[in-house]
Protein backbone atom coordinates (compact mmCIF):
# COMPACT_ATOMS: atom_id res chain seq x y z
CA UNK A 1 0.00 0.00 0.00
CA UNK A 2 1.53 3.38 -1.43
CA UNK A 3 1.96 6.59 0.98
CA UNK A 4 -0.94 9.37 0.98
CA UNK A 5 0.39 11.67 -2.10
CA UNK A 6 -1.50 14.89 -2.34
CA UNK A 7 -0.82 18.39 -3.35
CA UNK A 8 -2.99 20.70 -0.88
CA UNK A 9 -4.63 19.88 2.77
CA UNK A 10 -5.95 21.91 4.92
CA UNK A 11 -6.29 21.07 8.53
CA UNK A 12 -8.35 22.63 11.28
CA UNK A 13 -7.50 22.23 15.14
CA UNK A 14 -3.89 22.01 13.95
CA UNK A 15 -2.49 23.22 16.92
CA UNK A 16 -2.25 20.17 19.35
CA UNK A 17 -3.32 16.82 19.22
CA UNK A 18 -4.25 14.71 16.42
CA UNK A 19 -4.52 17.60 14.34
CA UNK A 20 -0.72 18.49 14.82
CA UNK A 21 -0.12 15.37 14.65
CA UNK A 22 -1.34 14.89 11.43
CA UNK A 23 0.60 18.04 9.98
CA UNK A 24 3.23 16.75 11.90
CA UNK A 25 2.98 13.34 9.49
CA UNK A 26 2.07 15.31 6.34
CA UNK A 27 5.40 17.05 6.48
CA UNK A 28 7.35 14.37 7.12
CA UNK A 29 5.47 11.77 4.12
CA UNK A 30 8.56 10.67 1.44
CA UNK A 31 6.19 13.68 -1.34
CA UNK A 32 5.21 16.25 1.07
CA UNK A 33 2.10 18.28 0.31
CA UNK A 34 3.01 21.41 -1.61
CA UNK A 35 0.62 23.52 0.35
CA UNK A 36 -0.13 22.06 3.86
CA UNK A 37 -2.82 24.56 5.65
CA UNK A 38 -2.73 24.47 9.54
CA UNK A 39 -5.37 26.41 11.57
CA UNK A 40 -6.80 27.09 14.75
CA UNK A 41 -8.26 29.77 16.94
CA UNK A 42 -5.07 32.00 17.85
CA UNK A 43 -2.24 31.12 15.36
CA UNK A 44 0.04 33.45 17.50
CA UNK A 45 -0.47 32.24 20.48
CA UNK A 46 1.11 30.28 23.19
CA UNK A 47 -0.72 27.05 22.31
CA UNK A 48 0.41 27.34 19.01
CA UNK A 49 4.09 27.36 19.27
CA UNK A 50 4.97 23.97 18.27
CA UNK A 51 3.03 24.90 15.33
CA UNK A 52 4.74 28.05 14.70
CA UNK A 53 8.00 26.43 15.16
CA UNK A 54 7.25 23.94 11.97
CA UNK A 55 6.40 26.76 9.39
CA UNK A 56 9.69 28.24 10.60
CA UNK A 57 11.26 25.03 8.85
CA UNK A 58 8.60 23.92 6.64
CA UNK A 59 7.87 26.95 3.55
CA UNK A 60 5.00 24.62 2.69
CA UNK A 61 3.39 24.58 5.79
CA UNK A 62 0.77 27.93 6.15
CA UNK A 63 -0.78 28.69 9.30
CA UNK A 64 -4.20 30.56 9.59
CA UNK A 65 -6.48 31.67 11.83
CA UNK A 66 -9.91 29.94 12.35
CA UNK A 67 -12.71 29.50 14.10
CA UNK A 68 -14.87 26.65 12.86
CA UNK A 69 -17.99 28.07 14.72
CA UNK A 70 -17.68 31.49 13.10
CA UNK A 71 -19.25 31.39 9.98
CA UNK A 72 -17.29 34.62 8.95
CA UNK A 73 -14.22 33.30 10.30
CA UNK A 74 -14.78 30.27 7.85
CA UNK A 75 -15.27 32.73 4.96
CA UNK A 76 -11.87 34.68 5.73
CA UNK A 77 -9.88 31.40 5.65
CA UNK A 78 -11.59 29.66 2.48
CA UNK A 79 -10.60 33.45 0.47
CA UNK A 80 -7.01 33.43 1.89
CA UNK A 81 -6.34 29.46 0.93
CA UNK A 82 -7.77 29.93 -2.48
CA UNK A 83 -5.22 33.44 -2.55
CA UNK A 84 -2.57 30.76 -1.75
CA UNK A 85 -3.62 28.02 -4.45
CA UNK A 86 -3.79 30.51 -7.29
CA UNK A 87 -5.72 28.71 -9.98
CA UNK A 88 -5.62 25.06 -8.10
CA UNK A 89 -8.10 23.62 -5.73
CA UNK A 90 -7.66 22.37 -2.48
CA UNK A 91 -7.40 18.48 -2.03
CA UNK A 92 -8.15 17.65 0.95
CA UNK A 93 -9.74 18.59 4.03
CA UNK A 94 -9.73 17.32 7.06
CA UNK A 95 -12.37 18.41 10.22
CA UNK A 96 -10.17 17.61 13.23
CA UNK A 97 -11.00 20.31 15.26
CA UNK A 98 -13.77 19.12 18.43
CA UNK A 99 -14.88 19.66 21.33
CA UNK A 100 -16.07 17.23 24.72
CA UNK A 101 -17.35 18.65 27.69
CA UNK A 102 -17.52 15.39 30.21
CA UNK A 103 -20.75 15.76 32.30
CA UNK A 104 -23.95 13.23 33.24
CA UNK A 105 -26.87 13.15 31.48
CA UNK A 106 -28.60 14.76 34.26
CA UNK A 107 -26.48 17.94 34.17
CA UNK A 108 -26.08 18.33 30.77
CA UNK A 109 -27.49 22.20 29.71
CA UNK A 110 -28.82 23.77 26.30
CA UNK A 111 -25.53 25.96 26.56
CA UNK A 112 -23.32 22.98 26.34
CA UNK A 113 -25.08 21.00 24.16
CA UNK A 114 -25.62 24.22 21.81
CA UNK A 115 -21.58 24.93 21.94
CA UNK A 116 -20.76 21.21 21.28
CA UNK A 117 -22.90 20.52 18.62
CA UNK A 118 -21.83 24.07 16.97
CA UNK A 119 -18.26 22.89 16.99
CA UNK A 120 -18.24 19.12 16.04
CA UNK A 121 -20.93 19.47 13.69
CA UNK A 122 -22.07 23.08 12.41
CA UNK A 123 -18.38 23.49 11.96
CA UNK A 124 -18.12 20.73 9.28
CA UNK A 125 -20.86 21.63 7.68
CA UNK A 126 -20.03 25.23 6.81
CA UNK A 127 -16.54 24.25 6.45
CA UNK A 128 -17.86 21.90 3.54
CA UNK A 129 -19.77 24.75 2.03
CA UNK A 130 -17.48 27.40 2.08
CA UNK A 131 -14.26 24.93 0.87
CA UNK A 132 -16.97 23.18 -2.00
CA UNK A 133 -15.73 25.78 -4.97
CA UNK A 134 -11.43 24.72 -4.21
CA UNK A 135 -12.61 21.02 -3.74
CA UNK A 136 -14.78 21.27 -6.93
CA UNK A 137 -11.87 23.11 -9.05
CA UNK A 138 -9.31 19.87 -7.23
CA UNK A 139 -11.42 17.34 -8.59
CA UNK A 140 -11.73 18.70 -11.83
CA UNK A 141 -8.29 19.57 -12.21
CA UNK A 142 -7.24 15.82 -11.11
CA UNK A 143 -7.12 13.01 -13.95
CA UNK A 144 -9.22 9.71 -14.26
CA UNK A 145 -12.10 8.43 -12.73
CA UNK A 146 -13.19 7.40 -9.46
CA UNK A 147 -13.32 9.65 -5.99
CA UNK A 148 -10.37 9.30 -3.95
CA UNK A 149 -8.21 11.82 -1.12
CA UNK A 150 -5.32 12.80 -4.12
CA UNK A 151 -8.10 14.14 -6.23
CA UNK A 152 -10.77 15.73 -3.44
CA UNK A 153 -11.96 15.02 -0.37
CA UNK A 154 -13.61 15.81 2.98
CA UNK A 155 -12.66 13.94 5.92
CA UNK A 156 -14.56 14.51 8.97
CA UNK A 157 -12.93 13.31 12.43
CA UNK A 158 -15.38 11.47 14.20
CA UNK A 159 -15.62 9.39 17.22
CA UNK A 160 -17.18 5.99 17.95
CA UNK A 161 -18.70 7.59 20.68
CA UNK A 162 -21.26 8.63 17.99
CA UNK A 163 -21.93 5.16 17.31
CA UNK A 164 -25.63 4.23 17.80
CA UNK A 165 -25.15 0.90 17.37
CA UNK A 166 -21.57 0.20 19.71
CA UNK A 167 -22.21 2.62 22.00
CA UNK A 168 -18.72 2.33 23.37
CA UNK A 169 -17.43 2.92 27.50
CA UNK A 170 -20.75 4.56 28.53
CA UNK A 171 -19.76 3.39 32.14
CA UNK A 172 -17.00 5.41 32.13
CA UNK A 173 -17.74 8.54 29.91
CA UNK A 174 -21.34 9.62 29.28
CA UNK A 175 -20.71 12.96 27.76
CA UNK A 176 -23.82 12.63 25.92
CA UNK A 177 -23.53 16.17 24.35
CA UNK A 178 -20.37 14.85 22.60
CA UNK A 179 -22.12 11.78 21.48
CA UNK A 180 -25.10 13.40 20.05
CA UNK A 181 -22.77 15.64 18.03
CA UNK A 182 -20.66 13.31 16.38
CA UNK A 183 -23.92 11.12 16.08
CA UNK A 184 -24.67 13.78 13.97
CA UNK A 185 -21.07 14.35 12.35
CA UNK A 186 -21.98 11.04 11.02
CA UNK A 187 -25.05 11.50 9.37
CA UNK A 188 -23.79 14.97 7.59
CA UNK A 189 -21.14 13.13 6.25
CA UNK A 190 -23.52 10.80 4.63
CA UNK A 191 -25.25 13.65 3.45
CA UNK A 192 -22.21 15.50 2.19
CA UNK A 193 -20.83 12.22 0.22
CA UNK A 194 -24.63 12.14 -1.53
CA UNK A 195 -24.89 15.94 -2.21
CA UNK A 196 -20.64 16.13 -3.44
CA UNK A 197 -20.28 13.14 -5.46
CA UNK A 198 -21.54 14.24 -8.36
CA UNK A 199 -18.79 16.69 -8.01
CA UNK A 200 -16.17 14.09 -7.61
CA UNK A 201 -15.09 14.59 -3.97
CA UNK A 202 -15.15 11.87 -1.47
CA UNK A 203 -16.58 11.79 1.73
CA UNK A 204 -15.85 9.75 4.99
CA UNK A 205 -16.31 9.79 8.67
CA UNK A 206 -13.22 8.73 10.11
CA UNK A 207 -12.45 7.15 14.03
CA UNK A 208 -9.01 8.13 15.53
CA UNK A 209 -9.41 5.67 18.10
CA UNK A 210 -9.61 6.82 21.97
CA UNK A 211 -5.96 8.32 21.92
CA UNK A 212 -3.74 10.09 24.19
CA UNK A 213 -4.91 14.03 23.75
CA UNK A 214 -6.32 16.60 26.14
CA UNK A 215 -9.57 15.39 24.64
CA UNK A 216 -9.12 11.78 24.83
CA UNK A 217 -8.38 12.10 28.40
CA UNK A 218 -10.44 14.82 29.98
CA UNK A 219 -13.05 12.20 31.39
CA UNK A 220 -9.82 11.09 33.61
CA UNK A 221 -8.66 7.81 32.11
CA UNK A 222 -5.84 7.22 30.15
CA UNK A 223 -6.62 6.24 26.25
CA UNK A 224 -4.86 3.14 25.01
CA UNK A 225 -3.87 4.82 21.65
CA UNK A 226 -0.55 7.11 20.85
CA UNK A 227 -1.18 10.28 18.28
CA UNK A 228 1.73 8.52 16.30
CA UNK A 229 -0.13 5.31 16.34
CA UNK A 230 -3.21 6.89 15.53
CA UNK A 231 -2.13 9.73 12.79
CA UNK A 232 -0.06 7.05 11.05
CA UNK A 233 -3.18 4.72 10.64
CA UNK A 234 -5.34 7.51 9.55
CA UNK A 235 -2.89 8.13 6.40
CA UNK A 236 -2.91 4.73 5.62
CA UNK A 237 -6.33 4.52 5.60
CA UNK A 238 -6.73 7.48 3.39
CA UNK A 239 -4.08 6.82 1.08
CA UNK A 240 -6.36 3.26 0.16
CA UNK A 241 -10.19 4.58 0.18
CA UNK A 242 -11.78 5.09 -2.94
CA UNK A 243 -15.36 5.62 -4.31
CA UNK A 244 -16.48 2.87 -2.61
CA UNK A 245 -15.89 4.08 0.88
CA UNK A 246 -17.47 7.06 0.13
CA UNK A 247 -20.14 8.00 3.09
CA UNK A 248 -18.71 5.12 4.92
CA UNK A 249 -17.55 5.06 8.88
CA UNK A 250 -14.04 3.71 9.31
CA UNK A 251 -11.52 3.63 12.22
CA UNK A 252 -7.71 4.40 11.84
CA UNK A 253 -7.08 0.52 11.35
CA UNK A 254 -9.67 1.05 7.72
CA UNK A 255 -12.26 -1.13 9.74
CA UNK A 256 -16.46 -0.35 9.18
CA UNK A 257 -17.46 1.11 12.62
CA UNK A 258 -20.55 0.17 13.19
CA UNK A 259 -23.20 3.52 12.80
Amino acid sequence: MGELCVRSVLVTGANRGLGLGLVQHLLGLPKPPQWLFATCRDPKGQRAQELQNLASKHHNLVILPLEVANPTSIKAAAAKVGEHLGGSGLNLLINNAGIVKITLLENETLEDMTEIYTTNTVGPLLMGQAFLPLLKKAAQGSPGSGLSCSKAAIVNISSIGGSIASFSAWEMIQASSYRCSKAALNMLTKCQSLAYKEHGILCLALHPGWVQTDLGSSGGHTPPVTVDASVKGMLKVLSSISEKDTGTFLDWEGKVVPW
